[in-house]
């Protein structure tokens, strides 16, 4: 019986990618990934799915940083005795959570990037937030950021044009960083290791 691992949408394509690329028997239950604009949502529905699927692998895991549930998450990984990805976001997970400190004190008023949210970014965060028909309110969702940060993990022409994109609909400059799938890579074989 394969493993099943319950997904954050963002990152269960890469997931994927390292699950073929290692030919892994692992299954992935993906939740959508617009629950990250609605946090206090992700622990019942990892919950339920963890009920859903337990039964049909050896074992199950979550493919969830915690967030921002603040700990709501921790208590179904715990009630369930499953793994979950180690930090507090995605953003730990690729560019590790010692580098994010450091950018975060660098400036406090940093807005991060992954390729999903660069791909993504007009629908999960301009609409989401009603900006495409508000767009007046732009400045004060983003009045205390200063710059972008996008953690690169696959740096293409059309993905860094999107990032720049992205950035500019929030009036920020950009910064490229190279982050690439190692930290997803090694966080995704401890996740499913026994």
């Amino acid at each position: 019986m394969s493993i099943g691992i319950v997904a954050c949408g963002a990152l269960a394509t890469h997931i994927a990618e390292i699950v073929t690329q290692r030919s892994l028997d692992v299954t992935i239950y993906p939740l959508p990934p617009l629950l990250h604009n609605r946090p206090e949502k992700i622990a019942a529905e990892v919950d339920a799915l963890l009920h859903e699927i337990k039964d049909k692998h050896l074992r199950c895991a979550v493919a969830y940083a915690d967030c921002g549930t603040y700990g709501a998450l921790d208590a179904v990984i715990d009630s369930h005795n499953v793994k979950r990805l180690d930090g507090n976001h995605c953003y730990d997970i690729f560019a590790g959570k010692a580098e994010i400190e450091r950018l975060m004190a660098q400036d406090a008023g940093t807005y991060f990037l992954t390729d999903f949210l660069v791909k993504s970014f007009h629908r999960s965060v301009i609409v989401e937030l009603g900006l495409d028909k508000y767009p007046h309110l732009r400045d004060d969702y983003f009045k205390n950021y200063r710059r972008v940060i996008w953690l690169a993990q696959n740096r293409t022409p059309e993905l860094e044009k999107a990032a720049i994109d992205a950035a500019a609909e929030i009036n920020l400059p950009l910064e490229i960083q190279a982050a690439g799938y190692e930290g997803l890579t090694t966080q995704v074989l401890k996740l499913i290791s026994n």
